[in-house]
């Protein structure tokens, strides 16, 4: 495995295997590698000729509030992890690289990057869409991995694309859990025993509202109601938000006709999880005769009791 820290050498790489005729896969990470990107790593392999991953921590995307300082780093394992994997190229590259003294230009998708986490995190998808934008700039590849866990990064990344008529296709790869359902993060290290039992809320949540829309419901008013009630039993998990919105405009949704994302993001104890799955079309005829019955009371699930505390769930409708 070739390991580069300048951008010049790894972009000559990149050419002198292109021009070969090698395709290449890339996979863009903030390293603390773990099993969700190393499926990532897996896909590019079945589909490529050479696997390059980047790791960087993007200094752009963290907000002054945020985990930069803090964020998981351990750049001697990642590279063992990467080398078991039979990657070819690493690219990690200091800021400096990345953004020398006087750059100050950003890449805006416009109508995306403030919804979901860019609503919360102001600037956080204009620095992902920078650095990636860079990235593929650099490494020109033929396809780019990314995890589904970032729902709304992919939908911003791949606008992206098609605007800036890129000659690059994303690829997206299914969210890697745990036994137990939690879905892998590198910030998962900050929870203790029992911030990550709480954590758990959020995956249990996400499986009611697909066995609800399974058998047969399709308002997500209803589905959220049964979210929320789920979440809200575990008094210190925070949410910022739950929605369910189409997956490539990420705009809110009427029914679940076409389908939909429902995404969340819960702050428990200090740390930030954002999970998401997404339900597939579901045609009308197929809506089943409980479905289309009024709830109990707006947004209630019939046979779900609403949580006794009513002030907790305030937070998602603001």
């Amino acid at each position: 495995m070739q390991i580069f820290e300048q951008i010049a050498s790894m972009r000559q790489a990149c050419r002198e295997l292109q021009q070969r005729g090698k395709t290449v896969g890339l996979v863009p990470t903030m390293g603390a590698l773990h099993d969700g990107h190393l499926s990532l790593v897996r896909a590019a392999r079945a589909q490529c000729d050479v696997v390059a991953v980047s790791i960087f921590v993007n200094p752009l995307q963290f907000g002054p509030k945020e985990d930069l300082a803090k964020y998981p780093r351990d750049f001697e394992r990642d590279c063992r992890m990467l080398l078991a994997e039979g990657v070819s190229l690493l690219f990690a590259p200091t800021v400096e690289q990345m953004y020398p003294p006087g750059a100050s230009t950003v890449v805006h998708v416009e109508g995306l990057s403030d919804k979901l986490d860019g609503k919360l995190r102001p600037g956080h998808f204009h620095g992902v869409t920078t650095v990636v934008a860079k990235l593929f700039e650099i490494v020109r590849p033929r396809f780019a991995y990314f995890g589904q866990k970032d729902a709304a990064q992919l939908a911003v990344l791949r606008k992206m694309v098609r605007d800036l008529n890129m000659d690059v296709e994303l690829v997206a790869c299914p969210t890697i859990r745990e036994a137990d359902g939690l879905a892998l993060s590198s910030r998962n290290v900050y929870l203790s025993p029992e911030q990550r039992k709480q954590a758990l809320c959020l995956s249990r949540a996400l499986s009611r509202v697909q066995t609800l829309a399974a058998a047969g419901e399709h308002r997500p008013a209803t589905l959220l109601c049964a979210t929320r009630q789920i979440i809200a039993a575990e008094l210190a998990v925070n949410v910022d938000y739950a929605e369910i919105v189409d997956p490539d405009t990420l705009d809110p949704v009427h029914d679940l006709q076409r389908g939909a994302l429902v995404a969340i993001a819960c702050t428990v104890g200090a740390t930030r999880l954002i999970d998401n799955v997404l339900l597939p079309p579901m045609k009308a005829r197929h809506w089943s005769k409980a479905a289309r019955q009024p709830a109990t009371r707006p947004g209630q699930v019939p046979g779900v009791a609403a949580h006794p505390d009513e002030r907790r769930l305030t937070r998602w409708t603001q």
